[in-house]
């Protein structure tokens, strides 16, 4: 396994300064974000690190001889819009957009593209499914024809009343997982496996890792901490009960976690997420968290 970052925590880098940080830190890998250029919707979203709208020979080039100076990899190109938004036009720029990543990807000749599947709140579940198989076979078969893996990550992307009860991610538990690849069953559809997000939502980590072990492309490694005098006043329907920690620093069973992902053979990327918002009162503070996260992981990573 190589142990890298996303690189949404240091947005206010650019891309060289990203890549030197990671290579004097001992990262072997870099998740970089691509979002389209502009203000960002929320938290952790409009970062970016590749900008794949104008993402010209020239531009490849000189992303390539960055990542051979700095001798760091890039794990996987992350975008993680809502592709089922209730809107038809948003979901339309978000998937064109979202090829553009692919089609970037295969350009640098990375093999991973990390986003969400999405969900209309407002819909049922079954709805949602069939709006996938509206939205989802083009961007898969882009996908397919670039050689690139898909690695769908599973927040539920449930933070306040406007998206209670269902979240913007549809893609959140096993069940779910299981319909979406029994629905494309030779697409290049994968995880990109957060034990986090399990964490709140009672759902055995290590067990979901041995199941869907090969279905794995890329993994976070984020942790949760569950906050149980606020869950004793809100319930598990109330909102604000659990919050993102560094590794380490909340619920997550790590030892589990990594004997599993060892168990089911994943030899792949585990970049640490950082959104600790204890950590974030400066940049100093955010690069303090990923050594920190690194000194943690490296005791399961060797």
């Amino acid at each position: 396994m190589q142990l890298g970052f996303v690189s949404a925590i240091l947005g206010d880098l650019p891309l060289e300064q990203v890549l030197a940080f990671a290579a004097d830190e001992g990262f072997a890998c870099v998740e970089l974000m691509c979002w389209p250029p502009g203000k960002a919707d929320r938290r952790y979203a409009g970062v970016t690190h590749l900008d794949v709208t104008d993402f010209s020979a020239a531009t490849v080039t000189g992303v390539q001889d960055l990542l051979r100076i700095h001798r760091v990899a890039v794990s996987g190109l992350g975008y993680y819009p809502n592709p089922l938004d209730p809107d038809p036009a948003h979901r339309a720029l978000v998937s064109d957009h979202l090829i553009k990543v692919i089609e970037a990807a295969a350009k640098l000749g990375v093999g991973v593209v990390n986003t969400f599947i999405g969900r209309d709140p407002t819909g049922t579940v079954e709805a949602n499914f069939e709006l996938v198989k509206q939205v989802w076979p083009p961007i898969l078969d882009a996908a397919r024809r670039a050689g690139v893996k898909i690695g769908i990550e599973h927040c539920p992307m449930l933070f306040s009343a406007d998206e209670w009860p269902g979240g913007k991610n549809l893609a959140s538990c096993p069940a779910h997982w299981r319909r979406l690849f029994e629905m494309f069953p030779d697409a290049p559809l994968g995880l990109n496996f957060d034990p986090s997000h399990l964490i709140w939502q009672s759902i055995d980590c290590a067990k979901a890792v041995r199941e869907f072990g090969p279905r794995i492309v890329h993994a976070h490694a984020k942790d949760e901490r569950i906050d149980h005098a606020r869950l004793h006043d809100v319930g598990v329907m109330g909102l604000g009960w659990h919050v993102p920690k560094l590794p380490g620093l909340g619920d997550v069973k790590w030892s589990e976690f990594f004997a599993a992902l060892t168990d089911t053979g994943y030899d792949g990327p585990v970049c640490i997420e950082v959104e600790d918002r204890a950590y974030e009162g400066s940049l100093a503070a955010r690069q303090r968290a990923l050594r920190q996260s690194r000194k943690f992981l490296e005791q399961f990573m060797g």
